[in-house]
């Protein structure tokens, strides 16, 4: 049986969090530029698949496949982090320094990833804008980026709270499968635990991070009529903090409260104590990306 129980899946938890606190700046940046190209590469396919087929439900079924790679390469996704970090934080493993430091270069590496991804695409599906016909997943995504944007922004008030409230359970089901990753030992079981709640989080068109770092960008490039004021105020904003919500107060929060024990927390304090084992596995197998 590769199946870890709740103690050994939070101890993973907890000493994710700390690895990803002492990662290099470089490393930080590299992973997460990775992850944010990757993530950006599975929103297209879906996105395509959805044109070709006229049924979101299939561009749901393949769009874990980026998430999937991110998790099985030991990349970073910020999104991830938001329920990772602060647990290890709460055990004072690591400082709040570390965790913010961890955020910021990642959504910087998330963000270079996804916009060179976007760029990318655009001048392939463009063919370097001398296409005189719009492409059909080009038309999707201008149709995309200006529904995660002005129409948000014509609600006013009730928009931003949508955008929110969107992002909040979308990182709970994110972050779900960034836990659920980490039940397994092999590389089957993490991929099928890891799948099932990144479909339902984008078959039912939530919020996500990065995935708008890539898809709001390319839209613009293609000829969407929405600013970059337009994409940080009405998307990008309200989304990444409602992400940190729904990751850390809906996923990781309530785990680390109801799962913790004498065995899982940290008996020494501080950042000079070693990591966590995880029982019955190497603690290397406990890793898992996002």
């Amino acid at each position: 049986m590769d199946h870890l129980g709740p103690d050994a899946v939070l101890t993973a938890m907890l000493n994710a969090g700390i690895r990803k606190a002492r990662l290099k700046r470089r490393d930080l940046l590299m992973r997460g530029a990775i992850s944010g190209a990757l993530l950006g590469a599975a929103t297209s396919l879906a996105l395509a698949v959805t044109v070709q087929t006229g049924q979101s439900i299939v561009g749901a079924l393949v769009f874990p496949a980026g998430f999937v790679m991110i998790v099985l390469l030991g990349l970073e996704l910020v999104t991830g982090s938001f329920a990772l970090l602060p647990l290890a934080w709460l055990e004072r493993r690591i400082g709040a320094a570390e965790v913010l430091r961890n955020f910021g270069w990642v959504f910087l590496g998330n963000l270079l990833g996804s916009v060179l991804y976007a760029v990318l695409l655009v001048t392939a599906l463009s063919m370097m804008g001398s296409a005189t016909q719009l492409d059909p997943l080009a038309a999707k995504l201008i149709a995309v980026a200006t529904a995660k944007t002005l129409v948000y922004e014509h609600a006013g008030l009730a928009g931003l709270v949508t955008a929110f409230v969107k992002a909040m359970l979308c990182n709970w089901l994110v972050c779900l499968g960034v836990v659920m990753s980490m039940i397994s030992t092999s590389t089957v079981g993490k991929i099928c635990a890891a799948w099932l709640p990144i479909v339902v989080f984008f078959a039912q068109g939530f919020e996500h991070s990065v995935v708008n770092m890539f898809v709001i960008p390319a839209g613009m490039m293609l000829g969407a009529k929405v600013g970059i004021g337009d994409w940080w105020l009405w998307n990008q904003l309200p989304v990444t903090l409602g992400n940190l919500i729904g990751g850390f107060a809906l996923t990781g929060l309530p785990l680390y409260v109801t799962w913790r024990n004498a065995g899982t927390r940290a008996s020494a304090p501080a950042a000079a104590a070693p990591l966590m084992p995880l029982p019955d596995a190497p603690a290397e197998a406990a890793v898992s990306a996002s």
